[in-house]
């Protein structure tokens, strides 16, 4: 891995909720951007109008842009999430997919509420930055 992970002493725990404080990328790495992907299937159509299955759809598509580039999970820096009106019970299943992919090093992560997305049945959209080794 090319990136570190660091959670600072005398900031809270993030990782409990899905995301880390900091990391560091190395000068000269390669970065791959993953553009907002959010739970669809191949043919573009959204797999399901529940918000839990959507978060899960949208990982394993990140997951699979990066296999693209030679990558995976693990490289991934840092996430930008949108959330169509989001509230605090939306929080678990975030955290818990975060978790579930990441472990307890998961990337820096800015979740961002919004009215709505480039569709009305999506209700979650995650863009990605990957580091390459």
């Amino acid at each position: 891995m090319t990136h570190a992970i660091v959670n600072p002493d005398g900031l809270h725990d993030p990782v409990p909720f899905g995301y880390s404080h900091t990391a560091t990328v190395p000068a000269g790495t390669e970065l791959v951007l993953v553009s907002g992907q959010y739970g669809s299937a191949p043919d573009g159509a959204v797999v399901s109008a529940d918000f839990t299955e959507q978060v899960k759809q949208t990982f394993h598509n990140i997951g699979v842009a990066l296999a693209a580039h030679g990558l995976d999970l693990s490289h991934v820096v840092q996430l930008r999430t949108y959330v169509v009106n989001h509230d605090v019970s939306k929080l678990g299943p975030i955290a818990g997919a975060v978790r579930e992919r990441w472990g307890t090093k998961p990337p820096t992560q800015t979740l961002i509420g919004v009215a709505s997305l480039a569709a009305p049945d999506v209700l979650f959209e995650v863009e990605a930055l990957a580091a390459r080794p």
